[in-house]
């Protein structure tokens, strides 16, 4: 059968087979009901079992036009999606994708979209790193296409896609007292000094929530713009802080002491986060693809490595986070 049968017939028998009639069919395909008729008659003979019978004057199947009816759909259902497959590539040979980041994410973000742009040379990639005060507004607003989070907002309505871990661990200088201590109770941990990112940051309320639910409070020694600064005053002996491992490039391992401490590490994701009322488009998919890719060189040490294999990697099953 599938050496004889054309597509034309499949496409002319399936229409029959949906609208229950010739003459529909033959409207709907601008074709003759002497065309359609024969065109049947071959498809009839090629099977070798009727497809298609008349009860008074309605059109039914057969068992055998069941079977090829829901295969029919299939095939031109793989068509459709390989002629959409095909435009959307064609559609990616220019055009523009504008991301917005949290500062934090700077560590590797810029990685990935030149990486992005290498594999598509015509696409135009912008990026702007702010903090998540202002990419909550923007993304509010709809500006950009795509946003890239350490936990999607609940106060705005969004599609969330997870792609990457982004555990968050304690650090403190080499020559702090807890560094090489194991299993470090959160209650010693309170009474540390602690440097903080500003009030509203993603990170600061990961690590306040978790003191929280253990009746403790911490109180910051100093509030820091920037991961930077964080890391500056940690080996100045100044407090501890708890920052993504990101912001640990591979080269400054040694600098720090990572604390086995209880709780930690908190272990959360970075999302792709774009508003549930707008729908990507075809370069923001294409990078949301290009994400979920797990062979990106980073040029950060590995979480494992990080965090002496405690935790599990995160799920990257795609989630909408809702308005609440």
């Amino acid at each position: 059968m599938r050496h004889h049968t054309t597509f034309r017939q499949l496409e002319i028998f399936e229409a029959i087979a949906r609208l229950g009639s010739f003459t529909r069919a033959s409207e709907e395909l601008h074709l003759t009901q002497p065309t359609i008729s024969m065109q049947m008659k071959k498809l009839t003979d090629i099977v070798g079992t009727p497809l298609l019978e008349m009860v008074g004057k309605k059109v039914q199947l057969t068992d055998a036009g069941r079977e090829l009816a829901q295969a029919s759909r299939e095939i031109f259902g793989t068509l459709d999606r390989f002629t959409m497959s095909v435009a959307e590539r064609q559609g990616l040979k220019k055009g523009r994708l504008k991301l917005m980041a949290i500062t934090t994410a700077s560590y590797f973000v810029p990685r990935l979209l030149g990486e992005f742009a290498q594999s598509y040379p015509g696409i135009e990639v912008s990026l702007k790193v702010t903090n998540r005060e202002q990419v909550l507004a923007s993304m509010a607003d709809n500006l950009d296409d795509l946003y890239i989070l350490g936990q999607p907002p609940e106060e705005i309505n969004v599609v969330a896609q997870p792609f990457m871990d982004n555990p968050l661990i304690v650090l403190a200088a080499p020559s702090h007292p807890l560094a090489g201590k194991k299993h470090i109770p959160l209650e010693r941990l309170a009474k540390e000094p602690w440097l903080m990112r500003e009030p509203g940051s993603g990170t600061r309320k990961a690590i306040e929530r978790l003191f929280t639910e253990h009746n403790l409070e911490i109180r910051p020694r100093l509030e820091l713009g920037s991961n930077e600064a964080i890391k500056q005053a940690i080996l100045a002996g100044l407090g501890i802080s708890a920052l993504s491992s990101h912001a640990l490039a591979l080269q400054q391992t040694d600098h720090f002491a990572v604390l086995d401490a209880e709780g930690f590490p908190i272990q959360r994701h970075w999302y792709a986060v774009y508003p549930a009322s707008r729908q990507p488009s075809v370069v923001a998919r294409a990078f949301i693809d290009f994400l979920m890719q797990p062979s990106h060189d980073l040029g950060f040490a590995p979480t494992a490595a990080l965090t002496a294999g405690r935790g599990k990697k995160g799920t990257a099953t795609p989630r909408r986070q809702d308005a609440r």
